[in-house]
C-alpha cells in the first residue's frame, strides 16, 4: 500500500468567501501543532513545496522579489512578485496571502486567496487537501504532493460540492468548459 492509499480528507471546514464587488476570496484556516518558524519553512523553502503545495517555484518565497511559480498541471511557469515576506508572521505573493500566528505552541495558519468566483469552491477543495498534506509533513509524516488530477483520487469531487454547498454557489460543471469568444 503506498502512503497516499492511506489519506482521506475529512469534512469540508475551516473555510469562508468574502465577496466585494466583483473579486471573491478564499479564507482558509488552519491550527497547526508546529512553531511558526517551521510553518514558515514550509511555506517559503522551494524543496518543502514540491512536497506538498500545488505549484512549484524556482526561488524562495521568503524574500520579497520575483520568482517564478509552476501550478501542477499547467506548463506554463508565471512570473510571480513575492511583496511581503515577514518571517514568520506574513507572506504575500501573487493573489495569495498566509497569516501565521502564534497559538500556544503551535500556529493559527490562515490562507486568502482571491479566485474566480465560478472555481471558489475548487480552489477550497485543492487546498483543503494540500494544507492536510503539510500537516503531514510537518510531523514528519511526509505522504507527498496531491494536486491536479491526483486530487481527484482522494475526494476532491466531495468536497468540491461541499464547499460549494457552505458557499451557496453551484460547483463548476467538469471538465471545464471553454471561455466563450467574443
Amino acid at each position: 500500500m503506498n502512503v497516499h492509499e492511506q489519506y482521506d480528507p475529512g469534512p469540508a471546514s475551516g473555510a469562508q468567501i468574502r465577496k466585494e464587488g466583483d473579486k471573491w476570496t478564499l479564507i482558509l484556516v488552519r491550527e497547526l501543532r508546529h512553531s511558526p518558524e517551521k510553518v514558515w519553512q514550509a511555506l517559503t523553502d522551494p524543496a518543502q513545496l514540491r512536497e506538498w503545495a500545488p505549484f512549484v517555484t524556482d526561488g524562495s518565497l521568503g524574500t520579497v522579489g520575483t520568482v517564478n511559480l509552476t501550478w501542477v498541471g499547467n506548463p506554463q511557469a508565471l512570473e510571480t512578485k513575492v511583496t511581503r515576506a515577514d518571517a514568520p508572521k506574513l507572506l504575500e505573493y501573487g493573489d495569495i496571502r498566509w497569516e501565521l500566528e502564534p497559538l500556544g505552541s503551535g500556529t493559527r495558519l490562515t490562507l486568502w486567496h482571491s479566485i474566480d468566483r465560478r472555481f471558489i469552491s475548487w480552489g477550497a477543495a485543492g487546498w483543503h487537501i494540500s494544507l492536510d498534506v503539510l500537516d503531514r509533513l510537518l510531523s514528519g509524516n511526509p505522504i507527498g504532493r496531491i494536486a491536479g488530477a491526483d486530487a481527484m483520487k482522494f475526494g476532491w469531487q466531495r468536497l468540491v460540492a461541499e464547499y460549494a454547498k457552505q458557499f451557496g454557489v453551484e460547483p463548476p460543471n467538469w471538465p471545464p468548459k471553454a471561455a466563450p469568444k467574443s
